[in-house]
C-alpha cells in the first residue's frame, strides 16, 4: 500500500547489494536494493517497490469532491492534482473563495505521488471537510534525480499557484475563482513535511527582496506532519539511539536520496535541528507539527517545535503528539479514531485561518 511505516520496531532500511542469495541471472542485473523502496539494475534501470499504485482523477461528485491534473512544469513533465468541493463547482459562484492548501507527498524522497490512492483519498477527505481548494503536487524522486530537485520542484509549483493570486493571471480557472490567496496553507507528511518546513523558509527569504504585495509568496500556516528530519547524533536521550537503524536511514539519505550531500545526515536539507539551524525567517504565521511516539523522527518533530518557539520567528507553534502510534498512521490507518481526531485537527488548522 505505502512504503513501511518508519517505526521505532519496524525500520528495515539496510541496503541490500548483490549478494548470493539472488539467482545468478538477477546477480549479473542488480547493482543494489535499498529495501523496501527500490531496486537499482547496473544498467540504471530503476524499479520502485512500493508506493507505484495510481488512480486517475475524476470529475464524478459521488464522493462530493471533484478533482482533475494540469501540468505546472512542462520542462520535466510534472503535474499537480486538484481538489474541490463539488457543491463550489455546480454552484459557479465566481466570488465563493476557499482556503488554498498546497499538499506536498511523502514517500523518503523515492515513492509515491499525488496520484497514489493514500494520498488521492486522504486529500479528497481533506477537501471536502475543510471546504478548500487543495493542489497537490507532483515532483521528481530520487534515485533518478536526486536532492534537490524535488525541493526545486516544489518551489516552481508554488510559484505557478501563485502567478494565479490577481484572479485571472494563471492557466486553471478553478484557483483563479476560488483561490483565497489571503488563507493559503503549506502541508506535507514524511519528506513532503521536511520540504514543507524548507519552502516556508524559502518563501520567507525571498518575501524580503519583493518591493510589490501582489509578488509575495503569503503562506498563513505550515503543517508538517510525522517530518523527515535527522542527523548523525541523537537529539536528545530519548531520540533513536539503535546504530543499526540509524544507519539504515543513513544509507536511504545518502546512496539514493541526496548522493551528493557533502555532510550526509548533517546536510542541512536533513538536519533541520542542527546546531546551526535559523528558523527566525520562517515565512509563515503558524505552524501545526504533528508526531507520533513510535516513530522513528518523533524526538526530531519535538525539537523541531521547541526550535520555533525559542527562535525570533513570531509566529504560534500547536504541537499535536500521539504517543502510541508511528509514522503516518493517519494515512495507513485512515478510518481509526485516531486517524479521524488528526484529520479533524487538521481541518481545523486550515478552516480557522
Amino acid at each position: 500500500m505505502r512504503h513501511t511505516p518508519l517505526d521505532k520496531d519496524q525500520l528495515q532500511l539496510q541496503p541490500h547489494f548483490s549478494s548470493s542469495h539472488l539467482s545468478s541471472s538477477m546477480e549479473s542485473e542488480i547493482a543494489a536494493e535499498f529495501l523496501p523502496f527500490v531496486r537499482i539494475y547496473k544498467d540504471g534501470r530503476v524499479e520502485r517497490l512500493i508506493g507505484i499504485d495510481i488512480i486517475p482523477s475524476s470529475l464524478d461528485p459521488s464522493n462530493d469532491v471533484v478533482s482533475k491534473d494540469v501540468i505546472y512544469s512542462p520542462e520535466h513533465n510534472l503535474s499537480v492534482r486538484l481538489f474541490l468541493p463539488h457543491k463550489v463547482l455546480v454552484s459557479g459562484g465566481v466570488d465563493k473563495k476557499l482556503p488554498l492548501l498546497i499538499y506536498i507527498h511523502g514517500g523518503a524522497w523515492i515513492i509515491e505521488s499525488p496520484f497514489s490512492p493514500i494520498y488521492h483519498n486522504y486529500l479528497a477527505s481533506v477537501t471536502k471537510s475543510a471546504n478548500c481548494l487543495a493542489v497537490s503536487v507532483q515532483y521528481r524522486r530520487a534515485p533518478e534525480d536526486p536532492v534537490p530537485s524535488m525541493y526545486e520542484d516544489v518551489w516552481s509549483a508554488i510559484q505557478w499557484t501563485f502567478s494565479h493570486a490577481n484572479g485571472s493571471g494563471g492557466p486553471v480557472d478553478w484557483i483563479n475563482k476560488h483561490a483565497d490567496f489571503d488563507r493559503v496553507f503549506l502541508a506535507g507528511d514524511s519528506a513532503g513535511g521536511n520540504i514543507s518546513h524548507h519552502m516556508a523558509m524559502k518563501a520567507g527569504e525571498e518575501n524580503k527582496n519583493k518591493k510589490k504585495k501582489v509578488d509575495l509568496i503569503k503562506i498563513k500556516g505550515i503543517a508538517v506532519v510525522h517530518p523527515a528530519f535527522w542527523g548523525t547524533d541523537p537529539v536528545d536521550e530519548f531520540d533513536m539511539q539503535d546504530k543499526e537503524m540509524r544507519s539504515g536511514i543513513a544509507v536511504v539519505w545518502e546512496k539514493v536520496a541526496s548522493p551528493n550531500s557533502v555532510n550526509g545526515t548533517d546536510d542541512p536539507l536533513f538536519n533541520v535541528n542542527g546546531s546551526g539551524s535559523d528558523f527566525s525567517g520562517l515565512g509563515c504565521e503558524k505552524v501545526l507539527v504533528a508526531v507520533a511516539g513510535k516513530d522513528v523522527f518523533w524526538r526530531q518533530g519535538l525539537a523541531y517545535a521547541r526550535n520555533l518557539d525559542k527562535c525570533e520567528w513570531g509566529g504560534t507553534v500547536e504541537v499535536v503528539e500521539e504517543k502510541d502510534e508511528g509514522h503516518v498512521f493517519h494515512l495507513e490507518k485512515p478510518d481509526t479514531d485516531k486517524a479521524l481526531k488528526f484529520l479533524n485537527k487538521f481541518v481545523d488548522f486550515i478552516a480557522t485561518g
